[in-house]
């Protein structure tokens, strides 16, 4: 199980623990991954995603899944999600 954001792919970072005396240790910085489910309006489906809590505070501040998908570029988005878009924008071209 990856711990990566199915629409964005952040993942893992790593970086130091710096103590006072000015010792450094190796950590990981883990992403808040939430399993959400968000609803497409446009292709009436639900899909059940692991996202970044980043991610989902975009998602809501875009006005849902289906705008945010269509005003982000495909360079920021993972291959789940540029298959969702591309659904998306086919769709909408139908109507």
């Amino acid at each position: 199980m990856s711990k990566k954001c199915d629409i964005l792919g952040t993942g893992v970072q790593s970086g130091n623990n710096v103590s006072h005396a000015n010792n450094k240790t190796r950590r990981r910085f883990m992403p808040n991954l939430q399993v959400v489910s968000l609803f497409s309006e446009v292709l009436n489906k639900v899909f059940k995603l692991k996202v970044c809590s980043k991610t989902l505070r975009s998602i809501e501040h875009n006005g849902g899944l289906d705008s945010f998908l269509t005003s982000t570029s495909n360079t920021k988005l993972t291959e789940e999600a540029k298959q969702i878009k591309k659904s998306i924008i086919a769709k909408q071209a139908k109507a």
